[in-house]
């Protein structure tokens, strides 16, 4: 069923589009009156995901088949977004995973992992900025994950480039809140999604408990995203953890530089 009751937000970009919180955040999106570009590399599953949300919001939905890891298709969805002043939110929801200790761990696929979840991150969303400063208007939805600030629990370079998603979502808004421009960053935990069957882990084989629907944890975000929350995480009960743990970075922040190292590393005088 059309509908025609929500304002014309623009133009949503989501990459890793065809399935999971990709495709979920897409169909959210389209009901709140954006227009999308879904990008991904199967062509075939983009194609009835943009039938199936013309169909449901009528919304307009531009199929983009594109795999991020290839520097040149990389560089083409670059430039076709700077030149698209339509564009007023970009979802770097596409990634990869592996809970793999490193030493067993491919080092391609470990770079293939790094070149998806941090480099084509970093290009689109410099691609877009711009043009949504000029503009005065625009948002920046970066998924990240728990392991940015618990990196022991799964591969430590999957840690690391969520880390990374993490840091520059926290230095996105440092420097474009005042822009017109709002950055959030997700962290969801365990999703019941392809993520742990490609990564080699099947999610039956995770603790249930620990375990939450793509559907929620997408739908909690977008309820973070709307009440302007730079950090989101869904399955964190207690905020005021996360509270604290901020509060105690912020307090760190001013006493990181010093032109003399702490007195716990000056040589000790033996008498």
């Amino acid at each position: 069923m059309t509908q025609q009751s929500h304002p014309d937000r623009g133009t949503a970009v989501i990459t890793g589009a065809s399935t999971g919180m990709g495709a979920l955040y897409a169909g959210r999106l389209a009901r709140m009156g954006y227009d999308l570009i879904i990008v991904a590399r199967n062509h075939h599953r983009l194609n009835e995901l943009a039938k199936q949300i013309t169909t449901d919001s009528g919304r307009s939905v531009e199929v983009v088949a594109a795999d991020l890891a290839d520097a040149a298709q990389l560089s083409m969805l670059e430039e076709k977004l700077r030149q698209d002043a339509s564009v007023t939110l970009l979802v770097n929801n596409a990634g990869i995973g592996t809970h793999t200790p490193l030493l067993q761990s491919d080092i391609e696929q470990m770079t293939a992992m790094i070149n998806l979840n941090v480099i084509a991150l970093t290009r689109l969303t410099r691609a877009v900025v711009p043009g949504m400063v000029a503009r005065g208007r625009g948002a920046i939805i970066n998924i990240a994950s728990i392991v940015s600030v618990a990196p022991e629990l799964l591969n430590g370079v999957y840690g690391g480039s969520k880390a990374y998603v993490l840091a520059f979502s926290q230095s996105l808004h440092h420097e474009l809140a005042d822009k017109g421009i709002q950055v959030q960053a997700v962290l969801p935990g365990a999703t019941a999604t392809a993520f742990w069957d490609n990564g080699g882990l099947p999610v039956e084989q995770l603790d249930p408990n620990i375990v939450m629907s793509a559907q929620e944890m997408v739908d909690a975000a977008l309820i973070g995203f709307a009440r302007g929350e730079l950090i989101t995480i869904p399955s964190l009960h207690d905020e005021m953890l996360w509270l604290r743990y901020e509060q105690a970075r912020q307090a760190m922040m001013p006493h990181l530089g010093s032109n003399a190292p702490a007195e716990r590393y000056q040589p000790v005088t033996v008498h």
